[in-house]
């Protein structure tokens, strides 16, 4: 059974210091803790770099977005491991961590891809594969695939080739 516990402050007559009173048998409030985020089930930062390392080596070798021209491009003139700090910072803070993304959004980063559908699935097929080699529990793999199909609509523009 759990144990409900109502929380009051008592004040110092100087209102210095405030100290918990707990009342137990009330069921005003429950004894839990927050569900941690995401981002602490993931393992923090390090193991989602990682994921984010092997996900980004995927792509730049996936031969069906390299078969599109202007992702060809971009891959000659970005670099690699800026993408990678830009990827894992961006799911860092999607997922309740402590980072803070500041690159552009998903729309104005992809728009001058001409991303399809197929290519879309190819790179969502990487990043499973990704979570997967990192043994990623279904749950957490069902959110963060939530999470990036929340941004189909802003990268997805073009039909396939």
């Amino acid at each position: 059974m759990r144990k409900s516990v109502v929380v009051v402050s008592a004040v110092t007559l100087l209102g210095l210091a405030a100290v918990p009173l707990c009342f137990p048998g009330f069921g005003w409030a429950q004894d839990k803790a927050a569900a941690p985020s995401l981002y602490d089930r993931l393992g923090g930062l390090y193991p989602v770099s990682a994921v984010v390392d092997d996900f980004i080596e995927r792509v730049y070798v996936n031969t069906t977005l390299n078969a599109n021209p202007a992702i060809a491009n971009a891959r000659n003139a970005m670099r690699k491991p800026g993408l990678k700090v830009h990827v894992a910072t961006l799911v860092c803070q999607v997922t309740g961590g402590p980072c803070k993304y500041v690159g552009k959004g998903m729309k104005e980063s992809h728009s001058t891809f001409h991303i399809s559908e197929k290519e879309w699935d190819a790179a969502l097929l990487d990043f499973r594969a990704s979570l997967d080699k990192f043994k990623v529990p279904a749950t957490e793999q069902r959110e963060l695939v939530a999470i990036v199909e929340s941004t189909r609509a802003d990268i997805v523009v073009a039909e396939a080739r």
